[in-house]
């Protein structure tokens, strides 16, 4: 390097030899001036040096970190793009679900009302008479018959008008397939009293006997046994106001309800 140097200094001293003597004083100040700027040009290209080496190697780690977060952002890319695929599925299968379910509810819904138009056509007169009435409501048929119509009073046995009357539900009952029958039995809210409590104790006794006696006698006709069942709600569920004889004509009574099996 020294070599270096001193070939730049001759240069750097030919325009002066050119030009004629110079003293040694002026010469040694050349000499060190020159120096001087050769040691701040070879440090500054030492530190180019250095900043270009770490310029180069921190490319290369952006150019590593680039190539791991290519990898990863496809590798997510993939991953979203079969997310989307399974949920795109999915709501393909549940829209298609949804549509059977609504279609099938529908045509429950049919089945209910073409079965209600059925008993209140059998049922006209009865219904005219105010001794039965039917009801339909989100899926539930409810054939509603007052005491009077099937019993006698304080007795549990359908006397022979009421199984005439039986007869016509029977009918409509048969042809129906993919409901359950509950027959639920009520009463007003009067004390039994006398003998009769040695056989029903209270109301709920008398209702148990006469829906079990209804349920038994819609089986006796063929109606399926697993579709049966019996409840017997004695005075606590009232539809009129028992402070009137009117209003406990109206608890007195057997219903006949038709719900979607489970």
């Amino acid at each position: 390097m020294r070599k270096t140097f001193g070939a730049i200094i001759a240069l750097a001293l030919v325009p002066l030899a050119a030009a004629g003597c110079v003293s040694t004083s002026e010469h040694t100040k050349a000499m060190q001036s020159a120096e001087a700027r050769y040691n701040a040009l070879d440090a500054e290209n030492t530190r180019l040096k250095s900043d270009l080496a770490e310029v180069g190697k921190r490319n290369e780690q952006l150019k590593g970190d680039l190539t791991l977060k290519s990898g990863e952002l496809g590798k997510t890319i993939a991953e979203l793009r079969q997310r989307v695929g399974t949920l795109e599925s999915d709501n393909t299968r549940l829209s298609q679900e949804l549509a059977d379910s609504q279609k099938a509810r529908e045509e429950k819904v049919r089945e209910v009302s073409s079965t209600y138009e059925q008993l209140v056509a059998k049922m006209k007169g009865e219904i005219d008479k105010g001794q039965v009435t039917i009801s339909e409501l989100k899926g539930k048929l409810t054939v509603n018959m007052v005491e009077a119509i099937l019993f006698d009073s304080g007795k549990a046995e359908v006397k022979p008008e009421g199984l005439v009357v039986l007869g016509k539900v029977i009918e409509i009952l048969k042809t129906v397939n993919d409901k359950s029958i509950r027959i639920e039995g009520h009463t007003d809210n009067q004390r039994i009293v006398g003998p009769l409590t040695q056989r029903f104790p209270t109301n709920w006794e008398l209702s148990a006997a006469r829906a079990i006696n209804v349920a038994r006698y819609l089986q006796k006709q063929g109606i399926e046994a697993g579709s049966l069942s019996s409840a017997a709600y004695g005075e606590f569920k009232p539809v009129a106001d028992n402070g009137t004889l009117e209003g406990r004509a109206k608890n007195r009574r057997i219903e006949i309800v038709l719900v979607p099996k489970d």
